[in-house]
């Protein structure tokens, strides 16, 4: 791997040792069932992992443990990466709102030239970095928050981007921001499994899936999940 230049965009992250110790404490190992190559640490109960967070981790407005789960667009981009190596061998890559950092490991996997894991939130990143040690893997990983941001080039050559059209206000820039990197000549991958605010035009179908997740998360055993690429608009 060559020499990593997101190292100078990388910003401190919040590094807490009760970070790690409640990832620990509350998940265990276990394999994504969509790509049982790689494992991670998920939870096995919600309620106890939402209650800890809530008491452990309120005073630091930290979100609540979605990298404790694997949600189905992350397991759809994850499983798609591992069967298309090529899509992310040699290239620059971002794992946006990785999670727990199950995308970037693929992208290891598929040796990918560079690659940055990013989430908002210090707890997943701590997530990530744990489940890539597991995996015997090296992600670089930063907390900064990318939406709204801009650059005169491109900065990646293949962003992913599962499971974030869940909410209005979030799915609206999000989506903004990643068609402003679209149109810089970024590839950017987005996996849904039908939320309501997930794109409806400018993208291409590349595959679909049945992804097994949690019935006491997601009120079902499947989630028939798209995964797209984002087209640039003419605007």
């Amino acid at each position: 791997m060559s020499e990593n230049v997101f190292a100078d965009a990388l910003v401190p992250d919040v590094d807490d040792p009760q970070f790690a110790d409640l990832i620990e404490t509350f998940t265990v190992p276990a394999r994504v069932p969509l790509a049982p190559e790689i494992e991670m640490y998920l939870a096995t109960h919600i309620t106890p992992l939402w209650q800890a967070t809530e008491d452990i981790l309120g005073v630091l407005d930290i979100p609540p443990p979605y990298w404790a789960f694997a949600w189905p667009g992350g397991q759809a981009i994850t499983r798609y990466i591992l069967d298309h190596p090529e899509l992310v061998r040699g290239k620059r890559v971002l794992d946006f709102a990785c999670g727990g950092g199950m995308q970037a490991i693929a992208c290891v996997r598929s040796d990918a030239a560079e690659i940055l894991a990013n989430d908002i939130d210090p707890v997943a990143i701590t997530a990530t970095r744990l489940n890539a040690k597991h995996n015997g893997a090296e992600v670089p990983t930063t907390t900064e928050n990318l939406v709204g941001t801009s650059a005169p080039q491109k900065r990646w050559d293949v962003i992913f981007a599962g499971d974030v059209c869940y909410q209005q206000d979030m799915a609206n820039a999000v989506l903004q921001w990643l068609m402003a990197e679209a149109r810089l000549g970024t590839k950017v991958i987005l996996a849904d499994p039908g939320r309501t605010y997930a794109p409806t035009h400018n993208i291409d179908e590349l595959e679909t899936y049945d992804v097994p997740v949690d019935v006491a998360v997601e009120d079902t055993d499947t989630k028939f999940t798209r995964i797209w690429q984002l087209l640039p608009d003419r605007d």
